[in-house]
Formats: C-alpha cells, sequence, structure tokens
C-alpha cells in the first residue's frame, strides 16, 4: 500500500476510511509479526509509514466527527 496523503484521506468517505483503516492495520500486523519470527523486514521505513497513514486516517476521522476544518495552521 501506497502513502496516503492527508488530502487524499479529506476526499474519502466514513466506509472507505475504515476500510482503508482495517488494511493498515492488518499489514502493520504482518509486519511485526514477519520481525517477531526472525525474518528480515521488507523495507524497514515501512512500519513508520503504515503507523504515519494510520495516524492520518485517525486524525482525520476525529476531525470529521467534531466539525474541525482541519487547515494548516501557519505558524
Amino acid at each position: 500500500m501506497a502513502i496516503i496523503r492527508t488530502k487524499d484521506v479529506r476526499k474519502l468517505g466514513d466506509k472507505d476510511l475504515d476500510k482503508k483503516l482495517n488494511e493498515l492495520r492488518l499489514e502493520l500486523t504482518k509486519e511485526r509479526a514477519n520481525i517477531a519470527i526472525g525474518a528480515s523486514a521488507t523495507s524497514p521505513g515501512r512500519i513508520k509509514e503504515i503507523r504515519k497513514s494510520i495516524a492520518r486516517i485517525r486524525t482525520v476521522k476525529n476531525q470529521k466527527s467534531s466539525g474541525i476544518k482541519g487547515e494548516k495552521v501557519k505558524g
């Protein structure tokens, strides 16, 4: 799965966000399981990338539920 940008996440609906979130969580679990059994990671930065994507999706979901627009803050 590719990197998910915030502007792309904002375009998705609630069902699509839930689906992406479940896919990313499953992928993260698989990567961590591979490392736990002693296999080498496919890409060392992949876990960090997946975690950031999960955080982006959760942030946008929380902003949508609380009614916050979610624009960049200058400063």
